[in-house]
């Protein structure tokens, strides 16, 4: 384990600690009322964690990598980019499932740049949670401007990836 990853799980459990701490002191049934919604999302998360993280091993031995390499590695420059920006922003999904491809294509020859690209395009603009959810939640005017201005975030962390070097 690395320190960067132990620095992670102790804030987290930290953060935890507080909130339970925050929670107790509001009284008995906030306490067993936060641990039981608590244990409900774990219990309906892990599930698809696990699938997600199965399935993304399953898309690495499926695609050969040549064709990562070709359309996302670190040779395909902005091209790849703008590929990964398309991808990410027609992946439909969770996290699971967008943060999986990008750990596939990782491991299998994908550039940093692109695939950060890719990542923060699912991120900011999945077509179909722009249709399933925004939309539905938010005027559609607003939620197209949203996306608009959005278009150039991808493409800057790319290009802040190329400049910085690989991780």
């Amino acid at each position: 384990m690395t320190i960067s990853a132990l620095l992670i799980d102790i804030t987290l459990w930290g953060s935890v600690l507080v909130l339970g701490l925050i929670a107790f002191r509001r009284g008995r049934v906030v306490v067993v009322s936060a641990a039981r919604e608590g244990a409900m999302d774990f219990i309906n998360i892990v599930p698809r964690i696990a699938l997600g993280v199965i399935g993304s091993g399953y898309i690495a031995a499926v695609i050969p990598s040549e064709i990562i390499t070709g359309w996302l590695g670190p040779d395909s420059g902005w091209l790849g980019v703008l590929t990964a920006v398309i991808a990410g922003g027609l992946t439909p999904g969770g996290p699971v499932v967008g943060f999986s491809i990008g750990a596939v294509a990782l491991k299998v020859g994908g550039g940093s740049p692109q695939v950060i690209a890719y990542v923060v395009a699912w991120a900011l603009f999945a077509f179909q949670r722009l249709i399933l959810w925004e939309i539905p939640f938010m005027p559609a005017r607003f939620v197209w401007f949203r996306a608009a201005v959005s278009v150039p975030f991808p493409f800057l962390a790319a290009a802040l990836a190329m400049a910085i070097g690989k991780p």
